[in-house]
């Protein structure tokens, strides 16, 4: 009896599956949690398995850094220690995992029709995968291939300096220093946040003006300002939020490119998370590719990489659930 899980800053899945004869998974329970309405995770745990049969190994992909397999979410306030849920769950087998390296895992076993080709270019290698995801946060993961198979390698990428490439995205960073002056992360930008932080710059610096639908953000509540800001720019229905989301496409483009060059990444890119799907005629349009593979000397080679954007929302658990399995 495996139990997976998917922790995230906005929501929390759990799942439990029971391992049949034949090494394939059958889902017996699967449950998911708005993560903000509880203090801890045990919490969750507890109603979760309240009524569930002992279970012999579980997983979870969490967003944070686990060290010493404990984790202290990034956007939650909650602690996870594998040693004390082995004594909550009465097994041995617990494994926690970075959010990334447990979607790099699920990436393995996603279906072709699961993907879009970004690159219409991409010509099939092997190699080394990279794993990038805006969500809540932003994660970045690896795939190291060792000739055989794929090994996961978490990272924190995500809050490494946010760079920018052209003169716009220079006074993005000067105003993203006023709001963040110790540290101005990739994740200030490519994120759910991330979407209002850029809206926000191109009104102060007049690239249109703020349209009437989306509220200040000191006015945005009971409202999700970054889904209506991605909603509206996607559907090309205000200039400056369709402004916004063709930035963020351009920015989300080049650290993918980023990540690809530090992994080495010939076996592709893989991008995950909640937002790729969503705006994703705007990551088809061709600015995203172009940021990609704008690397000076390393143009030649990124051209050829193979990008897909993932569209099975449940591949972190995928991954969870198939730490154990495949052992």
């Amino acid at each position: 009896m495996i139990l997976a899980g998917d922790i995230g800053g906005t929501k929390t899945v759990l799942a439990l599956l029971d391992r049949q004869a034949d090494g394939t998974l059958s889902c017996l329970q699967e449950q998911t949690f708005a993560s903000g309405e509880f203090q801890t995770f045990e919490e969750i745990l507890d109603l979760f398995l309240c009524d569930s049969p002992t279970v012999t190994s579980a997983c979870f992909g969490i967003a944070g850094p686990v060290v010493n397999q404990r984790c202290q979410t990034t956007n939650l306030p909650w602690l996870l220690d594998g040693e004390q849920l082995k004594i909550r769950l009465g097994t041995e087998r617990v494994k926690l995992l970075n959010d990334l390296e447990a979607m790099a895992i699920g990436m393995l076993h996603l279906q072709e029709q699961d993907f879009i080709e970004l690159n219409p270019n991409a010509e099939p290698q092997t190699g080394n995968i990279a794993v990038i995801a805006a969500g809540t946060g932003l994660g970045e993961a690896m795939l190291h291939w060792d000739g055989e198979k794929y090994h996961p390698i978490a990272t924190e990428g995500g809050h490494c300096d946010f760079a920018p490439q052209n003169p716009q995205q220079d006074q993005l960073l000067t105003y993203l220093r006023g709001r963040y002056p110790d540290h101005v992360s990739c994740e200030r930008v490519l994120s759910g946040i991330g979407f209002s932080n850029i809206y926000d710059f191109l009104a102060d610096m007049r690239f249109a003006p703020p349209c009437p639908a989306v509220p200040a953000a000191t006015e945005a509540r009971g409202v999700d300002r970054n889904a209506l800001i991605s909603r509206l720019g996607v559907d090309g229905e205000d200039p400056l939020c369709r402004e916004t989301v063709r930035l963020f496409a351009e920015l989300y483009g080049a650290e993918a490119g980023n990540l690809a060059l530090k992994a080495f990444a010939t076996g592709g890119v893989f991008i995950g998370g909640g937002i790729g799907p969503k705006i994703r005629s705007v990551l088809e349009s061709g600015e995203f590719m172009q940021a990609f593979v704008t690397k000076g000397r390393f143009q030649p080679m990124l051209a050829k990489l193979s990008v897909k954007l993932a569209l099975n929302p449940r591949t972190p658990l995928l991954g969870a659930m198939y730490y154990f399995a495949a052992q």
